[in-house]
């Protein structure tokens, strides 16, 4: 008696269903996990590895909050001469001029003269949104951005879609856990990349759709906020 399974009687019949049905979910989650990848590599390539000056000066700066050494940095970049004032955006309501001055004595000039400060912004999103109304009052054309390597490819995609009219010119702040050691060793820099890549293709796809007329509420994970005017620092 032979043991081949035969296609016409019914167990081989439900074999192929099956099969076609493992290969309708493992495909497209197969190439789902291999584009995931290529696009982590892409992300990856984007940032920089060292602390370069940037080519050219501009209108203004402006420093997105959140990571060591973002406003000592800008406050380096103003000093020298890179930008006319700087905004720096996403500072805690709690906090005055006064706090970013003991913590940077050597600026306390030019905090009461060039600095504005932003109180609004509470993700990416709201500090593109505060910076263009702080650009358009001014009156700049070009912007100096500083914000930490790994947040650059985000924060260039928010600020570039609010303002497609500004020149802006990143400057990645190189943190010293970065500098210390790779990436790949550190299993907490390592998640950091990768919540850093999800939220920035979430603003990629936001930003497309928002180009074909479907403007989503706000980022993923990300509240949105209510914008208010940015406070001069000499005023606070």
């Amino acid at each position: 008696m032979s043991l081949e399974t035969d296609d016409t009687l019914p167990n081989g019949r439900a074999a192929r269903p099956r099969g076609w049905l493992r290969a309708v979910i493992v495909v497209p989650l197969a190439l789902a996990f291999v584009a995931a990848g290529i696009g982590f590599v892409g992300f990856l390539s984007q940032l920089r590895g060292v602390e370069t000056d940037p080519p050219q000066t501009a209108d203004g700066i402006v420093v997105l909050t959140g990571g060591s050494s973002r406003v000592s940095d800008a406050m380096e970049l103003l000093a020298a001469g890179y930008g006319k004032r700087l905004l720096i955006s996403g500072v805690h309501p709690t906090n005055a001029a006064s706090d970013i001055s003991r913590s940077l004595p050597d600026s306390q000039r030019l905090m009461s003269c060039c600095v504005d400060l932003d109180r609004s912004a509470v993700n990416t999103r709201s500090n593109a949104a505060e910076t263009r109304r702080w650009a358009r009052e001014r009156g700049f054309k070009s912007l100096i951005v500083v914000t930490s390597n790994y947040h650059m490819p985000r924060a260039i995609v928010e600020l570039s879609h609010a303002m497609p009219d500004v020149t802006l010119i990143p400057f990645a702040v190189i943190g010293e856990k970065w500098r210390d050691e790779p990436w790949w060793t550190s299993g907490a820099t390592f998640r950091l990349l990768l919540s850093e890549y999800a939220k920035y293709v979430a603003a990629e796809v936001r930003v497309r759709l928002a180009d074909i007329g479907l403007d989503l509420a706000s980022d993923f994970g990300e509240p949105a906020a209510t914008p208010r005017r940015p406070a001069t620092a000499q005023a606070n």
